[in-house]
């Protein structure tokens, strides 16, 4: 039978070596267990009925034995979950930024990779910090960036609703359901007594942490119903054990946090009915039948705690990978408070969302190749989680304008791009310009593709196309004292004005104009002056197009306008030029 390269696996200091089989595991006697065969790779089974969960870089025997592997197997880090389902959950508190448009493609990706579903669903428990239409933004920043959720509060779905604040049922039935089975209890202490237990000596000197006492713990039966009885407000208290086990991380690998020595008790429902973050996003991951957890590595500390509600209430719990943090490019964090970081701002500057995608992906890893350029297709066959590393990915936003330039190329070659391009130009050039515009043809969508296709590569951004710059696209240059004065000083402005009419009126009638031939037309414009260089001639042919000293080539702006429009502007001058020798 056809054997598959080993697995090597060491245990301890005794390594061992698994053979595949072409179908099946054979089985591994090792000092500590025997492996049974299975016939699903990535979910070995020992003989004493413990899991043996493996990916590219640890496998699990039990709470004690750490395995190395050096394989590329299970890299999803599937375990027996059916379909694969990711969920964005973000708390619209605010506007969605670049960390969180990060966090939400990589749940993307992953779904997309593995044919799976990406769901968005809204943490709105914090009702005194929402912000109004702050969840609306969100959804439409993802819809723009080209990450549609497949169910959502706008979308739909099978497992909502997707908004917390409507979920509220669920999390009251899963706390009463910790109650009843003593996993949780109700906490009468006042916000006051809380208050002094944080003013306590060693806390205030920050020696140690502020840590509940846990003191409703211990309250018995007649209390509890004694102090339900006078109404005294109460919330509902999660009771951390010792004995939390490790878990396997898709990223950080083997953890395990003993949060009952260093935390206490976590509210699950607060005073108002809401539940906290902890509880409501374990049920609804469940109740939504989450298969994979992608989040940022800030919450890496809280899984431990997490996977304890799980077994408090008797559920599996998904697979986690944290993700690294995304930083600036010195270090330091990414705040929400610096207004530049909002998907919105850049949208409105001007980026595409295939530049944004591009370059926070760029920094970070996950790939199989790390290369400016990737649009949504490439992202999806090259992303393979195995590949994300621990560091933090460093964001250069310098860089940006680069990777924008790049995608604009992109996006003005493709056909089906190009026309929403065109559309949006169309759009900002009747804002800023607006009754300047003397000649309707400049909105037509054919002079505007051309435009494009000639600029691109060149420019950045489309709003570069309606600064001043290149205003002389769109509106024909009315021209100052000093730039006829500048006209007149060239001895020959009259004759080069007569040669660049004649030269349009002897295009063919619909003959389109390139810029390598119009250079080598020019050139030899200029050899009939007369002692005009060519640099000079140039020069006066640009100020005549545009009223500007710099710029594309000339050529390139004489094939923009077309041979019409270069005509009607160089008749122009000749005029202007003939009344001011009439005057003379």
């Amino acid at each position: 039978m056809k054997m598959l390269p080993p697995l090597f696996l060491q245990f301890g200091t005794h390594s061992r070596c698994l053979f595949l089989k072409k179908t099946r595991w054979c089985f591994l006697t090792t000092q500590y267990s025997v492996v049974r065969k299975v016939h699903r790779p990535g979910s070995l089974v020992l003989m004493n009925g413990l899991p043996l969960t493996f990916n590219r870089k640890y496998v699990g025997l039990n709470t004690s034995l750490k395995t190395r592997v050096s394989s590329d197997f299970d890299e999803v880090g599937h375990h027996d979950f059916g379909e694969v389902r990711v969920r964005f959950a973000p708390s619209p508190t605010g506007f969605l930024h670049l960390g969180g448009l990060r966090t939400a493609l990589y749940n993307y990706l992953y779904a997309k990779k593995y044919g799976g579903k990406f769901i968005l669903r809204m943490e709105d428990t914090d009702q005194n910090r929402l912000v109004p239409g702050a969840a609306g933004a969100i959804e439409d920043m993802l819809e723009w960036a080209g990450i549609p959720p497949d169910e959502s509060p706008r979308r739909g779905g099978g497992s909502g609703p997707y908004l917390q604040s409507q979920r509220l049922a669920h999390y009251s039935q899963a706390a009463d359901t910790l109650v009843q089975s003593g996993k949780a209890y109700r906490c009468f202490c006042s916000q006051q007594r809380l208050e002094l237990l944080k003013r306590e000596p060693l806390v205030s000197m920050g020696i140690c942490p502020h840590i509940y006492d846990n003191r409703c713990r211990h309250l018995r039966p007649a209390q509890v119903q004694e102090k339900l009885g006078q109404g005294v407000p109460h919330v509902i208290r999660f009771k951390l054990e010792s004995g939390a086990e490790p878990f396997h991380d898709l990223v950080f690998g083997w953890n395990r946090h003993e949060v009952a020595q260093v935390e206490g008790d976590p509210v699950v429902i607060k005073a108002d009915g809401f539940p906290t973050y902890h509880l409501a996003n374990v049920v609804d991951d469940h109740m939504m039948g989450v298969s994979h957890v992608l989040r940022g590595s800030e919450w890496l500390i809280s899984t431990s705690k997490h996977l304890l509600l799980y077994r408090a209430l008797g559920w599996k719990p998904p697979v986690f990978g944290h993700l690294p943090l995304l930083l600036n490019r010195d270090g330091s964090k990414l705040s929400k408070r610096q207004g530049d970081i909002y998907i919105q701002s850049f949208q409105k500057g001007g980026a595409l969302p295939e530049a944004l995608l591009d370059i926070i992906t760029h920094c970070g890893s996950g790939f199989n190749s790390n290369r400016i350029g990737r649009r949504m297709e490439d992202l999806i066959s090259e992303f393979n989680p195995a590949n994300i590393t621990t560091h933090s990915a460093l964001l250069d936003l310098d860089k940006l304008p680069e990777f924008n330039r790049i995608h604009l190329k992109q996006c003005i070659d493709d056909p089906e791009q190009r026309g929403p391009l065109v559309g949006v130009l169309q759009g900002w050039i009747q804002e800023v310009y607006g009754t300047q515009v003397q000649e309707q043809d400049v909105l037509n969508a054919e002079y505007i593709a051309r435009v494009l296709d000639l600029r691109k590569g060149h420019i950045s951004s489309l709003s570069e196309l309606v600064a001043p710059e290149y205003s002389y696209l769109w509106v024909r240059p009315s021209f100052s004292d000093q730039q006829v004065a500048v006209l007149r000083s060239v001895p020959e402005a009259k004759h080069i004005a007569t040669l660049v009419v004649k030269l349009m009126e002897d295009r063919a009638v619909g003959e389109d104009l390139s810029v390598d031939s119009i250079s080598v037309e020019l050139k030899t414009l200029a050899k009939k002056t007369m002692n005009t260089k060519y640099r000079d001639v140039m020069k006066t042919i640009r100020l005549a197009l545009s009223g500007l000293q710099q710029g594309p080539s000339v050529s390139e702006m004489m094939v923009s306008l077309g041979p019409s429009e270069v005509t009607h502007r160089f008749n122009r001058v000749l005029e202007q030029l003939s009344k001011l020798d009439s005057f003379s």
